[in-house]
């Protein structure tokens, strides 16, 4: 797995991708997908969630991480969970947009190119995450696919499944 994802434009019907941004994903994917357990794309006529992208090389995919601004609700999960001796790297803690955010790994998805609709942008600048929480979610989403990948349900949506289905 490599990168992470930043659509600068079309070339020629490539998209060439950097990291470190954010995205929005096409309608389209979540009626391809038929997976119940998937965050619903908008809401009231609005972009979201907004997602994380990360680039997984190995199989031409990417993981889209949901990033949610109800960061209270997911520190107080996250905080029950340890106080119980459970890991928790499923939810990552930190800031996107200048506000506090909840990046869920645990609700994370593969997509392939052709369903990146646009990027996330603040007066129409892409918005970067930060290089140390980039480590973080990075480390995260690669160590629930390789549980994924042993048979153990990790994330709310079946990812071996539907990453099976696109490629």
């Amino acid at each position: 797995m490599k990168g992470f994802c930043f659509l600068l434009g079309d070339y020629g019907g490539q998209m060439e991708i950097k990291q470190g941004y954010a995205y929005h994903i096409k309608d389209e994917y979540f009626t391809t997908a038929k997976d119940e357990h998937l965050m619903k794309n908008k809401e009231d006529g609005n972009y979201r969630p907004t997602m994380y992208c990360i680039k997984d090389n190995k199989y031409d995919i990417y993981w889209m991480i949901p990033i949610s601004s109800q960061y209270d609700k997911y520190a107080d999960i996250k905080n029950q969970l340890l106080q119980k001796g459970k890991k928790c790297n499923g939810i990552v803690l930190g800031e996107f947009d200048g506000k506090k955010a909840a990046f869920l790994i645990q609700n994370m998805f593969p997509v392939t190119l052709k369903y990146i609709d646009h990027i996330h942008t603040k007066n129409g600048n892409p918005v970067p995450v930060n290089k140390k929480l980039q480590g973080i979610i990075k480390k995260n989403t690669k160590s629930l696919i390789a549980i994924s990948e042993r048979g153990v349900k990790v994330t709310f949506t079946d990812i071996i499944r539907l990453r099976n289905k696109l490629i």
